[in-house]
């Protein structure tokens, strides 16, 4: 009686033992010392498409492809001789479907009581779509990589603890070390406080704003040089983690080097280097405006060359230029700072003086004046030129409605210099 009741309770056992087995979401199997099957749980004969019995006393050959066999063999010997247990990945393909799995699998040798080997239990876990996405992923990565790594940007990711989360190869070049050894660091770590705060300025007003900014940046280079920079920098939130922000930076400099030199044509007479005459009656008008609205002294000086057109006609517009150009040479370094010196045009110049007195209008006139007088012009090495200026003078009235006004009694007292004779400064007051 008690012998059936073992026997019952030990069928039970079995039973509940392989129903589970059979709802484990996984293939599990036993083999025999020469790779015959002696069990699988129901999983393995929906695999095979085939019955449990059908798979007993069978081996490996009858149900995958021979190609992928001598692996499986392979590691099943070295579990029975060696009298090791193995994790591994396997990719098969399964003759009944002509699908190929892969696999994560854990295979273990058996032991009888006395410890003899007499086989191998294995459990494994379809992890094809898993692999796949995987592979999916890696492919996409990659694909993002080569995109990100050849775009002519700095693309980098931070965490708002300022800890870098990506950084494309440019990056890294800037910085100096392999991705792998930035990412996962805070910016101080791998470039200098200086850097790291200043980038950090911006960086954080994407996470401050919560919203895209779009804002020009300029560093100095270990070069000394000043680099510009266009940045983007959006904010978001990865699922699960914390704020991190993305940035795009694209080195404008050589566009800013171009503006710069776009905005000096535009401001500068292409003969002499001094401002032209655009440049000297627009900042002329503001500062005519600033100095009505703060009642602060402004003047003007208008010079003309004294016979240039004789110049010219005896030895050419050549040297017509050179003694231009001469004479703004001579002049620039005398004048202020804040004075605005030009070329108004043909041989006619003049000088917006702020914050000047009448009298130190007609002394800073005088002093050209005589500048010119004492330093003949030498062209060439080969033609020493005696050339004289006249200059007309004019300061700000109360009653002066526009800068034209100023600028009209300036142009003619150089007038009246001319007629008395040249050589000569005169002033409208």
């Amino acid at each position: 009686m008690a012998n059936k009741k073992n026997i019952a309770a030990l069928l039970r056992q079995v039973h509940e033992m392989t129903s589970v087995l059979d709802n484990i979401g996984s293939y599990v199997y036993c083999k025999d010392l020469t790779g015959k099957y002696t069990y699988v749980n129901a999983d393995v004969a929906e695999l095979f498409q085939t019955s449990v019995q059908d798979i007993i006393g069978k081996d490996d050959s009858h149900f995958f492809d021979l190609n992928v066999l001598d692996e499986l063999v392979k590691n099943d010997r070295k579990i029975i001789f060696d009298k090791v247990s193995l994790v591994f990945e396997e990719r098969n393909l399964i003759k009944s479907t002509g699908k190929v799995h892969t696999y994560k699998t854990i295979k273990n040798p058996i032991f009888n009581e006395i410890g003899e080997i007499i086989g191998l239990s294995g459990m494994s876990t379809d992890i094809t779509i898993q692999k796949s996405l995987e592979e999916d992923n890696q492919d996409k990565k990659h694909l993002f990589d080569v995109i990100l790594n050849n775009i002519d940007a700095y693309i980098y990711m931070k965490d708002a603890k300022r800890r870098y989360r990506y950084v494309n190869r440019r990056v890294a070049e800037l910085i100096g070390l392999p991705a792998e050894e930035i990412i996962g660091k805070l910016d101080t770590d791998v470039v200098s406080p200086s850097y790291a705060d200043h980038f950090w300025q911006t960086d954080k007003l994407a996470f401050e704003r919560n919203e895209k900014v779009v804002i020009n940046e300029t560093l100095e280079s270990p070069d000394k040089k000043t680099q510009h920079y266009l940045s983007i920098k959006v904010p978001f939130q990865l699922r699960g983690d914390m704020r991190t922000m993305i940035a795009f930076s694209t080195n404008v400099t050589e566009l800013y080097q171009l503006k710069e030199k776009f905005e000096q044509l535009a401001n500068t007479d292409v003969l002499t280097s001094i401002y032209n005459r655009r440049y000297f009656f627009d900042n002329a008008n503001r500062e005519f405006n600033r100095a009505k609205r703060h009642q602060q002294a402004l003047a003007v000086i208008s010079l003309d060359i004294d016979h240039f057109k004789a110049v010219n006609d005896q030895y050419g517009h050549p040297v017509g230029d050179q003694v231009l150009i001469k004479i703004a040479q001579l002049i620039t370094p005398t004048i202020r700072a804040e004075d605005i010196f030009a070329r108004i045009g043909g041989e006619e110049f003049s000088i917006l003086l702020p914050n000047i007195s009448l009298s130190q209008s007609l002394q800073a006139a005088e002093r050209l004046r005589d500048l010119l007088d004492k330093n003949p012009i030498l062209i060439n090495k080969n033609i020493m030129l005696s050339i004289t200026i006249s200059l007309g003078v004019s300061v700000l009235k109360a009653n002066d409605n526009c800068f034209q006004d100023l600028y009209a009694r300036s142009d003619s007292a150089l007038y009246q210099a001319k007629s008395r004779g040249r050589n000569h400064v005169y002033l409208i007051n």
